[in-house]
């Protein structure tokens, strides 16, 4: 069986990362008989200098989409496009628009743990957030998402307090930036190929057969 990996470079308040998440789950049921695939939940900031206690979102939306209209015309969009992958978006409830740089430290934390764990995490973040109106910047809720997750709270609660890998995170971020990641959810396969944006699944599980294709004939010409 080949193997392939893929890294998630995404961020925790972006709506198309949920959805290319949910995507990307389906697209890997797709090939699970054909592939090993690992998955990696990567950081990014869609707006790294967010007020460490966030701001308004409906007013930060408004301002970045050029007003209410524009807004409202989106989110329509996304929650039509959410129902038909399962998410149920539930964009009135969502109040702050936050700071997200600890809600990446805890995907890395989570990632010591385990895959498993770190897609948990990542997808009760998304969840958290985008379903259920939860501020993700609040140290809180990303405490009791860890637990809940099946981590230790304690042990989050001091690398939270010891500043632990927030310059690893920011270093992170900006390697992604520099290898050209200018919008997320990007998905890079075996560190050579970017699928950018939330594809359909018929896509993304297309492009793991053909890449997989193409390590497999590789192999085969270097023998």
């Amino acid at each position: 069986m080949e193997a392939i990996t893929i890294d998630v470079v995404s961020d925790v308040v972006c709506p198309w990362c949920y959805l290319g998440t949910r995507r990307l789950e389906k697209a890997i049921g797709n090939v699970k008989d054909e592939l090993a695939v690992s998955v990696t939940f990567r950081p990014y900031q869609l707006n790294p200098d967010m007020p460490p206690d966030g701001v308004d979102h409906k007013k930060h939306l408004a301002e970045k989409l050029g007003g209410t209209a524009a807004v409202d015309s989106a989110h329509e969009r996304l929650a039509s496009l959410g129902r038909e992958d399962g998410i149920d978006f539930d964009f009135p409830a969502v109040k702050i628009s936050p700071n997200t740089l600890d809600a990446h430290r805890l995907l890395r934390w989570a990632m010591i743990e385990g895959p498993h764990i770190q897609e948990r995490v990542a997808l009760a973040l998304f969840k958290a957030y985008f379903e259920e109106g939860r501020n993700v910047g609040d140290r809180a809720v990303l405490l009791d998402i860890a637990e809940a997750c099946g981590m230790d709270r304690s042990v989050v609660t001091a690398l939270f307090s010891a500043g632990a890998d927030v310059d690893s995170v920011k270093e992170e971020i900006g390697m992604a930036r520099d290898m050209g990641v200018t919008g997320v959810p990007c998905f890079i396969v075996d560190n050579k190929y970017a699928v950018m944006g939330a594809q359909s699944v018929d896509v993304l599980t297309n492009a793991f057969r053909e890449i997989a294709a193409m390590k497999a004939q590789e192999r085969i010409g270097k023998n």
